[in-house]
């Protein structure tokens, strides 16, 4: 199984931050709990990633729900696989990741998102901002 990343974590702690507010500035909630207690692991231990199959089940399901509220895809609607190409100019994916993303598992998908968002180098980052915009997902690393 992939490993999900700390930005990842990251991320789903700020999302439950903002959806379930401490009502007294102490106490968190219980998806908050769970993936501080991931998060604080990962740096202790100088960790980068967390295994998605071993991670806790409550700590899985907040970031799952973190996961659903991204966009699905990085497809832009423009395909170059399909025309022959190994890589997808487009959206960055490779041939085997396009053909695979309804198989892969969430962490799998996370992994290919950062990937191809830390080279920055498709379609969705420079010529066609403008649809990436419309999906949710900055064209920043």
């Amino acid at each position: 199984m992939a490993g999900i990343h700390i930005s990842d974590i990251e991320a789903a702690i700020n999302f439950w931050r903002a959806r379930k507010p401490s009502p007294d500035g102490v106490s968190l909630c219980a998806e908050l709990r769970a993936l501080a207690e991931v998060y604080a692991l990962l740096v202790f231990f100088h960790e980068t990633h967390a295994d998605e199959a071993s991670m806790p089940p409550q700590a899985h399901a907040a970031w799952l729900v973190w996961f659903d509220s991204m966009p699905d895809t990085p497809c832009i609607a423009i395909c170059s696989t399909s025309q022959g190409d190994a890589w997808c100019k487009g959206c960055g994916r490779s041939f085997d990741e396009v053909q695979r993303w309804t198989e892969m598992t969430p962490g799998e998908k996370r992994v290919t998102w950062r990937r191809i968002t830390l080279e920055g180098d498709a379609w969705r980052f420079n010529r066609y901002a403008e649809r990436a915009q419309n999906d949710g997902i900055a064209p920043t690393p």
